[in-house]
């Protein structure tokens, strides 16, 4: 099996139901092949977000199934999902989503230490990470002392950190320049490059038209 045809990550008709009997996605299926980037269209309200939570098993579907490298893992019991999130997975939410009692650098590093990393080891490619994308404050800071695009390279970072083989960006471009946001997009084609599933939501025509694949919602 080649590399484009393992396929990393799988809905195979999912439903989603906040409220009984209004369903916010129906029998939604697609896949998702290591070393492939696919951008997730459509105008705000059609789901998108929740169907990222959906893919990265935060929330569970009122129908249908989602499979983890062949394995239906939707359903299972939390703490098997959140074992998986951490070994498997890679976030950007849209609001970043950091840590404010903690250091820049801690919030980049938790999820590695979660798995079990080195910590200096993790340090030190967290250190790599930040330098490359630009933030240029001290690691000690508190994410509550940065800008709002600081915080979204931040969590770049964080997510990259451990080399996820699934990652998932809400927006990542959102509170980016067009030149960094050109940074982020490379960076997210050669994380895909070297065998993920990358997965993003976007309103950018420029970020969906570097995607090798758009799905509208």
């Amino acid at each position: 099996m080649s590399l484009r045809e393992e396929v990393r990550l799988e809905a195979r008709d999912v439903r989603f139901e906040y409220v009984p009997g209004v369903a916010v996605l129906d029998e939604w299926s697609a896949q998702f092949s290591a070393g492939s980037m696919t951008a997730l269209t459509g105008p705000s309200g059609r789901g998108k977000s929740t169907l990222l939570y959906l893919l990265g098993l935060m929330l569970t579907p009122s129908g249908g199934e989602i499979f983890v490298d062949g394995a239906p893992v939707g359903r299972t019991r939390d703490a098997v999902r959140a074992r998986l999130r951490a070994d498997r997975f890679g976030f950007v939410f849209q609001d970043a989503a950091l840590d404010s009692t903690r250091t820049v650098l801690d919030n980049v590093t938790e999820t590695a230490l979660y798995r079990g990393a080195d910590r200096a080891a993790a340090a030190v490619r967290a250190t790599d990470l930040l330098e490359r994308f630009g933030v240029d404050v001290p690691a000690r800071r508190k994410p509550g002392q940065v800008s709002g695009g600081q915080a979204q390279r931040i969590a770049l970072c964080r997510s990259l950190l451990s080399e996820p083989a699934i990652l998932l960006a809400d927006e990542p471009t959102g509170n980016l320049d067009p030149a960094t946001s050109s940074l982020v997009v490379d960076a997210l084609r050669e994380h895909a490059a070297a065998g993920a599933a990358v997965i993003i939501v976007t309103h950018s025509p420029e970020v969906a038209g570097a995607c090798d694949v758009e799905i509208g919602l």
